[in-house]
């Protein structure tokens, strides 16, 4: 579990700074409204270079063992996250979160983990645990990001140097390189192998059965890491698999689109935050996330089955789009609207933030804590 709270630490702190850090390296030319676009960019090759390697990581288990793989993929989400802090260009912002994903096939290879060391009478409350995790890992990583960017005008004393004048997002990505890092130290230490084949025996004798049954097991999982993909493509299985696609991309896609919402200037129909606002509203969010499911998902789930609740938290994501245009046309209604939007004080010497936060957390926050306990579910 610790791997499943460092893992989202890190990529969530991301996203509270994300957008002004493209607006800053001058990557759209002065045009905010491109800011999104760059965003997305970044985004969808990190995914769709995580698509094209999980498979290819999750086969290498097979044959290597578990433990080497967490280990590769931590080393590569560590090494990653400091060469972002450090990116200057949008290509250089491209390659890391790239690096991290085709070095990083964890989120498969933990689940083969708990499955492996679990049975019948503790799997499910084992994999319950992953959601909850998630949700800590959602909560501290925006927290993170956003208290940490530009330390040399919040902690003028300690951060004086030229360094983070130059590099003022490199705080939170070396803290959280800094938690991966400890979560590797952990891995390596305690972690023990689940893959039957790589197991270190515990008794120095053992007697012709076992070493049967260890042999027939080594010819099962090379049975296994060679199995072709096309046989696993039936029904049963592919309804599933698309119903959690659809998932993943809406969860996805609005967890991109409040910080660029949250980020984008009054004036192009955003709210205007500073990313430390930013950082405290997703923390919200992660908090009513995790209460929410802890609290309310399994007495909905009996109430509604789990098959209606996913269409229904799907139909949810209509009205919570329309929240976005809906509180845009409000501000401007209030006559909120400043030209360029509203920044930290602390980080630039422009006004606060408009106080039209309220009614984005209350319209916004509650659809996204079904998603993940569905995301688990069909999973």
């Amino acid at each position: 579990m610790t791997l499943q709270v460092a893992e989202p630490i890190a990529s969530t702190s991301i996203f509270t700074y994300i957008n002004q850090l493209i607006r800053e390296l001058g990557i759209t030319g002065g045009n905010d409204a491109a800011v999104g676009y760059y965003v997305g960019i970044i985004e969808s090759l990190f995914f769709t270079a995580q698509a094209l390697t999980a498979l290819r990581w999750s086969r290498l288990s097979d044959r290597i063992g578990r433990k080497p793989v967490l280990v590769i993929g931590l080393s590569g989400a560590c090494i990653s996250m400091l060469c972002f802090g450090l990116s200057t260009t949008f290509w250089s912002l491209v390659i890391s979160r790239c690096m991290c994903a085709f070095l990083n096939g964890n989120a498969g290879v933990v689940k083969t983990m708990v499955g492996e060391s679990t049975d019948s009478t503790n799997i499910a409350q084992a994999f319950a645990l992953f959601p909850i995790v998630w949700c800590i890992g959602s909560f501290v990583g925006p927290l993170m990001g956003g208290t940490l960017v530009r330390p040399q005008y919040r902690w003028p004393v300690l951060f004086a140097s030229p360094f983070w004048g130059k590099y003022p997002y490199f705080l939170p990505c070396a803290a959280a390189a800094c938690l991966l890092l400890l979560a590797l130290l952990i891995l390596s230490i305690l972690l023990e192998e689940t893959l039957s084949t790589k197991r270190q025996p515990k008794l120095t004798s053992t007697t012709t059965g076992v070493a049967s049954d260890t042999d027939g097991e080594s010819v099962a999982q090379q049975s296994m890491a060679n199995m072709p993909l096309r046989p696993l493509l039936t029904p049963t299985v592919v309804i599933p698999i698309a119903n959690y696609a659809m998932l993943a991309f809406l969860d996805n896609s609005f967890r991109v689109l409040l910080p660029l919402y949250f980020s984008t200037p009054t004036y192009l129909g955003g709210l205007g935050f500073a990313p430390s606002s930013i950082g405290s509203w997703l923390a919200l969010f992660g908090i009513v996330d995790g209460v929410f499911q802890a609290l309310f998902f399994a007495k909905i789930v009996d109430w509604l089955g789990l098959k209606r609740l996913f269409c229904v938290s799907v139909s949810c994501y209509v009205p919570v789009m329309v929240m976005f245009p809906i509180i845009s046309w409000l501000l401007r209604a209030r006559g909120e609207f400043v030209l360029g939007g509203d920044r930290d004080p602390s980080e630039h010497p422009s006004r606060c933030h408009s106080n039209m936060t309220s009614v984005t957390a209350n319209a916004l926050v509650a659809p996204q804590s079904l998603y993940h306990r569905l995301r688990l579910a069909l999973s």
